[in-house]
C-alpha cells in the first residue's frame, strides 16, 4: 500500500467531500485520516489516503481531476514518528485578539525542539468585554530530553506579556 497525502481546497458548497470520497474509493483506495474544515468561505483540508501501489497513478489522476471542483494536490505519505521518545502535551491560550500570537508561541515551542501536532485557533467576540477573543489549542510533543519547566517558563512569560490566558495539561 502506498500513503498519500491530499492537500484539497475549493469554494464552500455541499458534497464535496462526498465527490472527493467517491473518487478516493473507485480507485481503490482507503480514506485513513483527515482534517478538513471551512475557513472563510473555502472548504480545506488534508487527507491521507491509502491505495494499492498498482492504483496509485489512477488516484492521482482521478483526485486531480477534480478541478472546477476542489483544486488537490498530492503529496508521497512519509513514516509516521522520528523515534524519539516525547511526552505530548496540551496548550490552551484564550485572550485579546492580536497579531503575533501565532508566532510567538510557535518560536517559543521551536526554540525547545517542540514539535507542534496539531493547531487549532479561531476568534469569537467578547460577550462582556466586547472586543474579539483569541483562542488555540495546541497538541504537541514534548521530546524526553527537553527542559520542561523551561518550556513552561517561556510560554508563561509569552502569556503574560501578550495578556492571555494560557493553561497546559499532559506533564
Amino acid at each position: 500500500m502506498r500513503n498519500l497525502v491530499l492537500s484539497v481546497i475549493g469554494d464552500d458548497r455541499p458534497g464535496l467531500v462526498s465527490a472527493l470520497a467517491d473518487v478516493v474509493a473507485v480507485q481503490g483506495g482507503n480514506w485513513e485520516q483527515s482534517q478538513l474544515a471551512q475557513l472563510a468561505g473555502k472548504f480545506a483540508g488534508i487527507v491521507v489516503v491509502a491505495v494499492p501501489e498498482a492504483r496509485a497513478d489512477g488516484l492521482i489522476a482521478a483526485v486531480t481531476g477534480l478541478d472546477g471542483l476542489l483544486e488537490v494536490a498530492v503529496h508521497t505519505g512519509g513514516t509516521a514518528g522520528s523515534g524519539v521518545e516525547a511526552t505530548p502535551l496540551t496548550i490552551q491560550v484564550l485572550g485579546t485578539d492580536r497579531a503575533g500570537i501565532v508566532q510567538e508561541l510557535s518560536a517559543a515551542l521551536s526554540r525547545h525542539d517542540v514539535s507542534i501536532e496539531r493547531l487549532t485557533t479561531g476568534t469569537r467576540e467578547a460577550p462582556m468585554a466586547g472586543g474579539t477573543l483569541f483562542e488555540a489549542q495546541l497538541d504537541v510533543l514534548v521530546p524526553e530530553v527537553a527542559d520542561l519547566s523551561g518550556i513552561r517558563s517561556s510560554l508563561e512569560a509569552i502569556a503574560a506579556e501578550l495578556m492571555v490566558d494560557l493553561g497546559i495539561a499532559g506533564a
